[in-house]
């Protein structure tokens, strides 16, 4: 499981904890520059670096057939990491999140909502971060419930710009493309989505959940449930 920006594998702790009460293998490991790992920020940390994360605990942790899934950002990562390991990915599952065209950044995706980002970004070290946490970022994250929004205010973590403005570069398409796909996405977002070109890629996958942006951690029992199915074998 992969987090989307300014988020780290804190997020999939409900969600996690529930896949593994039924028996699932579960990794959330945390890009580097965030949350725990925020120590090892440095200039160029971009997309190509947190794909180049994930890979490796594919390759270390002697991973295959895996159900990887992305969350927002996270979209963006997964599909680079299954453009370069096809052979260790069973499943693509977008979790609310970006699903790019060779070529295309955050930016070229989620275009207002990131410009937005940059304009309250700040320059540490000679890093242009982005994603300070706030309330008004938690009201976009869709998180309503005051404990649950305490809960992440404490954990979130800015970002790289230079991870969303990165255009992803697809060198194996043919094979990426025979990765089956599932979408979940939040209601709410539905009406911004391409739901037709969804609905082919993923030869009618599409799942909806009636909550906010961060549904891992508003709706991790449905969530859940969506995810085992997938796991199962035949599905």
């Amino acid at each position: 499981m992969v987090h989307g920006g300014c988020h780290r594998g804190w997020c999939y702790q409900r969600l996690a904890r529930i896949m593994r009460a039924h028996g699932q293998e579960v990794y959330t490991p945390t890009l580097t520059g965030l949350g725990e790992r925020e120590h090892l920020l440095r200039p160029d940390i971009d997309l190509d670096f947190h794909v180049t994360d994930i890979v490796n605990v594919l390759q270390f942790e002697d991973l295959a057939d895996v159900v990887l899934v992305g969350h927002s950002y996270g979209g963006m990562v997964i599909t680079g990491v299954a453009d370069r390991v096809p052979d260790r990915i069973g499943h693509l599952v977008y979790l609310d999140a970006a699903t790019p065209a060779n070529g295309q950044s955050l930016v070229d995706v989620a275009g207002p909502l990131m410009l937005l980002a940059r304009s309250a970004g700040r320059i540490v070290d000679g890093i242009e971060m982005v994603l300070y946490p706030d309330r008004e970022f938690l009201e976009i994250y869709g998180v309503t419930d005051p404990e649950q929004a305490a809960w992440m205010e404490l954990k979130l973590t800015p970002h790289p710009w230079k991870c969303f403005e990165q255009e992803l570069q697809l060198g194996n398409e043919d094979a990426l493309q025979k990765i089956p796909q599932t979408h979940i996405v939040c209601t709410a977002s539905l009406p911004g989505r391409d739901l037709e070109k969804l609905r082919t890629v993923a030869e009618g996958r599409v799942w909806d959940i009636d909550t906010g942006h961060d549904l891992m951690i508003t709706e991790p029992e449905a969530v859940a449930q969506m995810l085992l199915r997938l796991a199962s074998p035949g599905t």
